[in-house]
């Protein structure tokens, strides 16, 4: 199962649109995971259209419909493998343990927020991933997003993208 992650698209303050890049990749995964920061429910209602399959949270640029219509926590398995989609984890300082304290029945956190792309495994083996942002690079060299495969309880091919 191939997977792509995406967060903070700000679309359309950020970006009046997702690059055709990501476009193309969600015409080529089998799942959409978004952590959040969608902005209008245009994207929303586009990835919905367009995708095979749809997770996301909501984040704390997103308005009452959005809130309305996503969670602010998304938990699915995948393969066997237990993902947790949030927006916010806090600060960077201490975030691996922390994160594994608060989702101990997870084995993947795909969050957002901070813009900057995040590849890290606690001690417990959660696997933490921020794929950045592919429209809104911030502090950051470039736009980013991820791509991953999942099959029989292991989440392999992990692949940041630049834009």
């Amino acid at each position: 199962m191939r997977l792509l992650l995406i967060a903070d698209t700000h679309v359309p303050k950020r970006a009046k649109d997702m690059p055709p890049a990501v476009w193309d990749e969600v015409a080529r995964v089998d799942v959409v995971i978004h952590a959040g920061d969608w902005v209008e429910p245009s994207l929303l209602d586009d990835l919905e259209g367009r995708a095979r399959r749809l997770i996301g949270c909501w984040g704390n640029n997103d308005g009452e419909e959005l809130r309305r219509r996503l969670p602010e926590r998304a938990d699915e398995t995948l393969e066997g493998v237990r993902f947790t989609v949030v927006h916010e984890t806090g600060q960077s300082a201490g975030r691996d343990a922390r994160m594994a304290r608060l989702y101990p029945d997870t084995d993947v956190l795909v969050f957002g927020h901070s813009h900057i792309p995040w590849d890290a495994t606690a001690d417990t083996g959660l696997r933490l991933l921020n794929p950045g942002s592919p429209t809104d690079r911030r502090r950051q060299p470039f736009c980013t997003y991820m791509t991953a495969t999942v099959a029989d309880g292991s989440l392999d091919d992990v692949v940041l993208h630049r834009v």
